[in-house]
């Protein structure tokens, strides 16, 4: 597992950035970055088993929860950034195999077991997300950015955006 901290410089002062904010010291500040390499994630098709009513996550997803915060130190992951403030998440997705898979069923087990793990304190903090489907890796492996948001730098290449990028 790799857990890397690393700054994505802000574009020039009086560029626009994706959120809403232009110029000023927003933009002479670095927006801090951490990139986690986690383990393939259970489809959201198969995290959630029902008891009756009540949805339960299933033993998949237990183990695949308890795997990340035994990744990120039992619960007390690395909660940056942000402690609290908006975040834009940006997933590569390594599958295991060359079956066809639905990428977006990747997104609510990550993000649950994340929070669980103490990388953020909820995921309702998360305004953007992207994902992209990458090679096929043996076992699979998704490599997961999170930036505060709004955001000077494109998640998925850091490139900085330009005044007129919207």
């Amino acid at each position: 597992m790799r857990i890397f901290y690393g700054a994505l410089l802000s574009p020039p002062v009086g560029a626009f950035c994706v959120g809403g904010r232009t110029g000023g010291d927003y933009l002479r500040k670095k927006s801090m970055t951490t990139t986690i390499t986690l383990p393939w994630a259970p489809s959201a098709n198969t995290y959630y088993r029902y008891v009756g009513h009540r949805p339960l996550i299933s033993r998949a997803g237990r183990i695949f929860r308890t795997k990340v915060c035994a990744m990120l130190g039992g619960g007390n992951g690395p909660r940056k950034p942000p402690m609290g403030g908006r975040i834009a998440l940006a997933m590569d997705a390594f599958p295991p195999d060359f079956r066809k898979r639905d990428i977006d069923n990747l997104m609510k087990p990550t993000l649950d077991s994340l929070q669980h793990a103490g990388v953020f304190l909820d995921d309702k903090l998360v305004d953007l997300i992207v994902a992209r489907r990458c090679e096929v890796v043996k076992g699979g492996r998704l490599d997961v950015r999170i930036t505060e948001f709004p955001l000077c730098a494109c998640p998925l290449c850091g490139a900085a955006f330009s005044a007129g990028d919207n």
